[in-house]
């Protein structure tokens, strides 16, 4: 009996030491919930944007929105400057997308792809969750600058999100994402964006900045920068295009 503890001590011992036994790799749904996680509260709150474009021999362009969004699949955007587009807001409720301008009486449907400012698109703003909207590969693990990296590919589940497939880069250990590429349907390389300034937001350490650069034109970018995180319970009744009307500013 001896003899037999032991052998089965020795086996369990050489399969802890086995790679793959001992901490396991994370699924890729796990590491795309988890980066999420890290960019903005899972819970309803509310979120200041300014957005920056950035063009060669231009002046750059700003402009300010107040945000708020319930879940992954409601949003309303209550645009604040510049000055002849305040006024303006935007409602998203699952795939739909609409635009209430204060001249037009009724809501005009706009798609998430379609451009906001710069390189940055409606859905960049509206839709900020990736978990649900894309299948998640983990491709490999890459070694940047001394860390290590999970290399996700997301394939569109829809094709009414934002982007068809995006290559995201997260952190291993606390899943803090660094960079991602994002493409359209013909495989065209359409932006490339960069996670940064990490500060101590509603309770978690989270990217307050989101640059984005056009791979085709050297200079060109779009700087998305999020102020003002307040975690706020919202309303399902506010998330219609009657509220829209109702949008003091």
């Amino acid at each position: 009996m001896k003899h037999f503890h032991r052998i089965v001590t020795l086996i369990l011992s050489l399969l802890i030491c086995l790679p793959g036994v001992r901490g396991a790799e994370p699924t890729a749904d796990r590491i795309l919930e988890m980066a999420d996680e890290v960019r903005n509260p899972q819970s309803d709150f509310t979120v200041d944007v300014t957005v920056t474009s950035i063009k060669p021999g231009k002046n750059p362009s700003t402009a300010k929105y107040e945000v708020m969004v319930k879940g992954k699949t409601k949003t309303i955007i209550k645009t604040m400057a510049p000055a002849v587009d305040r006024g303006t807001s935007m409602l998203m409720v699952d795939y739909d997308f609409w635009v209430f301008l204060p001249t037009v009486t009724k809501a005009l449907r706009i798609s998430l792809q379609q451009r906001l400012l710069g390189e940055v698109a409606n859905g960049d703003i509206a839709r900020v969750n990736f978990s649900g909207d894309y299948a998640p590969k983990l491709l490999k693990t890459e070694r940047i600058e001394n860390r290590d990296y999970y290399v996700l590919e997301l394939i569109a589940k829809d094709d009414r999100v934002t982007y068809h497939r995006v290559l995201l880069w997260v952190e291993k250990g606390n899943y803090h994402p660094l960079k991602a590429e994002f493409y359209a349907v013909s495989g065209r390389i359409l932006k490339i964006a960069s996670y940064e300034n990490y500060r101590q937001v509603a309770g978690k350490l989270r990217p307050t900045r989101l640059v984005l650069d056009d791979p085709t034109v050297k200079g060109q970018r779009s700087i998305i920068d999020y102020t003002n995180v307040v975690r706020a319970s919202l309303p399902d009744r506010i998330f219609n295009q009657q509220y829209l009307r109702k949008l003091t500013y």
